[in-house]
Order: structure tokens, then C-alpha cells, then sequence
């Protein structure tokens, strides 16, 4: 759900799933397991996803956030 006030959108949820990984294969993979999230959890309708990415200089982040209404919550 989604609602506008006042020239700000504010998405409403009631559940945060965060998907993250730093090993460059699990990186490229990430877009797959949040698919098969989605898929495996009908009841939740995602509002809004963040993408971010952070690094060092070892390692590289990379986190999908998935905000959600669960219509069984």
C-alpha cells in the first residue's frame, strides 16, 4: 500500500526481508533468491525494494531489502 500525503509517497508494510551477499557467484545470484522469495510467499505484496551496494577493499556487499504487506499479518 502506498499513500500520499502532503507531496510525500509513504509505502506501508508490515514486514522488512533483507537478501544480501559478498561472494561474487552468491552476487550474481541474489536476483534469483529474492524471485523465489517472492514466489514462495504469495500472501506478501512487496511495496518498495532498496538495492545497496558497499565495499571494502576485500569485499563487495551487495543487499536487495524487500518491504512487504503480509495480507495474513
Amino acid at each position: 500500500m502506498v499513500q500520499q500525503q502532503q507531496n510525500h509517497t509513504i509505502a506501508q508494510f508490515n514486514g522488512v526481508k533483507v537478501f544480501s551477499a559478498t561472494m561474487a557467484q552468491e552476487r550474481e545470484n541474489l536476483g534469483e533468491k529474492v524471485t523465489i522469495w517472492v514466489r514462495e510467499h504469495p500472501q506478501c505484496k512487496v511495496v518498495d525494494t532498496i538495492v545497496t551496494q558497499s565495499s571494502d577493499e576485500a569485499f563487495h556487499c551487495l543487499a536487495i531489502t524487500v518491504f512487504y504487506v503480509d495480507e495474513k499479518a
